[in-house]
């Protein structure tokens, strides 16, 4: 092919998608408000922080470029920094897969309820995953004193003779939070596989029957994890945000930082360096290498969706 001819192709194919999106302005406009905010408050900050990670940035100064001499320090001297992304990847690898199909059946088994009963135990099951509360709620739970509800029950069957630190002994710590951060995981994912599953038209269940389908899991496998893949996908993104995103709870139960960093994650040690130490170009590298592990992860997830129900 001539180089003008290959042009000329190239025109083509620019004016045709000009008079598409001339064609499609009114869809474009509608979309306009949306793109705008995601760009301003997303895109834009992504890119700054990518920028920022390459310099030394404390606030008062203007950026001073310095490479890759943070990803250089955090990767190779800092040991803390180790110590959260084991923390992190514990805490994703148990609560991320394990909520999401816990999430999966809890909304599976719910679906098959009457409608009003159904709607009734949906908002007992989920309300509690979205209180304001709920950190109070866990930490009296597992306070460390006599009066905490764990330490209490246990005492009264003579299991225990002391009360036991749970929020603060780095022995308990990990399994505690694994509970607490497994309880909150459930929420959203919950609601996605629920709207999924109440949108799976009866009738195509019907037809399994006549095609030799013999019982529920053949059900699942072939006719509902197929018809869902959507907010199958959504729920796995949902997981592995909240999952590589711990940092609140950890914090407001644990404190600031654990014990021992018993409990110290990616996100703890990224607002330690950006909140406190307003370390932002370092702060920044953090944040780069949590957000590329999060799409990365997100990829193999996807790829893995795929092949359900094929």
């Amino acid at each position: 092919m001539s180089l003008t001819r290959y042009l000329d192709k190239k025109r083509e194919a620019r004016e045709k998608q000009i008079r598409e999106i001339h064609k499609h302005r009114v869809c474009y406009l509608f979309l306009a408000p949306y793109a705008i905010v995601f760009i301003l408050f997303f895109v834009m900050p992504l890119l700054i922080s990518i920028f920022f990670s390459f310099t030394y940035f404390n606030i008062l100064e203007p950026p001073r470029f310095i490479g890759l001499r943070n990803y250089i320090n955090l990767l190779l001297a800092d040991d803390v920094y180790l110590i959260a992304v084991k923390n992190t990847f514990i805490m994703a690898a148990i609560c991320g897969p394990v909520g999401y199909i816990m999430a999966f059946l809890f909304a599976w088994f719910i679906n098959e309820l009457p409608r009003y009963i159904r709607a009734l135990v949906t908002l007992i099951f989920y309300a509690p995953s979205i209180a304001g509360s709920a950190f109070m709620i866990w930490a009296l739970i597992f306070s460390g004193d006599a009066y905490g509800y764990v330490n209490g029950i246990l005492i009264n069957l003579g299991l225990l003779d002391q009360p036991i630190l749970w929020l603060t002994d780095p022995k308990y710590m990990m399994p505690v939070m694994l509970v607490i951060i497994l309880w909150m995981s459930l929420g959203a994912g919950f609601l996605a596989f629920i709207a999924g599953l109440s949108t799976i038209d009866p009738t195509l269940y019907e037809a399994g029957l006549v095609d030799g389908i013999t019982n529920r899991w053949q059900e699942l496998w072939y006719i509902t994890l197929p018809n869902m893949k959507g907010m199958l996908m959504f729920g796995a993104v949902m997981a592995i945000t909240q999952s590589f995103g711990v940092g609140e709870v950890t914090q407001i139960l644990a404190g600031f930082p654990s014990t021992d960093y018993a409990v110290h994650t990616v996100v703890n040690h990224l607002v330690d360096f950006g909140a406190i130490r307003f370390e932002m170009g370092y702060a920044s590298a953090i944040a780069t290498i949590l957000f590329i592990t999060m799409i990365l992860c997100n990829f193999i997830i996807q790829k893995f969706l795929k092949r359900v129900g094929t």
